[in-house]
């Protein structure tokens, strides 16, 4: 790492983006999806911690885009076109949506981490963004870091080794 290059941290709920040589990383994605999208010529990349799949069962009228998957996405589609980058070129990288705890039950509304996957997946299919790499499922937790120069994502399980994607 140089003594210019920073990295941006983007906590759950969040969003951010980064333009190279700065890294931008995630930590605490178990059932959450961490969502990279990166225009690779233009050395931009932004980052999303989504918390859930959906905004539609929120009941505040003022609540946070960067949490639900379906308002998550948009938003930082948005913010990076905003900073130079180029919608037909933006690829996807995905990580997390982990299923944490194990229940006795088969209900829907417990698979969170399966649930925003699908969520997530959808949302940038409808924005003919593809998805290059993901590391999602499992029950492991995961920190993320995006590299906008290599267009690697480093992965690190709990008490796992790293790999990159």
């Amino acid at each position: 790492m140089n003594d210019t290059q920073i990295i941006i941290s983007v906590g759950i709920a969040e969003a951010n983006i980064v333009i190279a040589p700065d890294l931008i990383r995630t930590s605490g994605l178990g059932s959450c999806v961490g969502a990279v999208l990166y225009d690779s010529k233009k050395e931009i990349a932004g980052l999303s911690h989504v918390l859930l799949p959906d905004s539609s069962l929120t009941r505040q009228a003022a609540f946070n885009k960067y949490k639900y998957a379906d308002t998550a996405i948009p938003a930082l589609v948005e913010q990076l076109i905003g900073a130079g980058a180029r919608l037909n070129q933006l690829k996807a990288k995905l990580a997390g949506g982990a299923q944490m705890f194990q229940f006795t039950s088969n209900s829907d509304i417990m698979r969170i981490g399966p649930r925003n996957v699908e969520a997530v997946q959808a949302i940038l299919q409808e924005y003919h963004i593809p998805v290059i790499s993901s590391d999602v499922g499992g029950n492991s937790g995961r920190t993320i870091e995006f590299n906008p120069i290599t267009c690697k994502m480093k992965i690190r399980k709990v008490n796992k080794m790293e790999y990159f994607i």
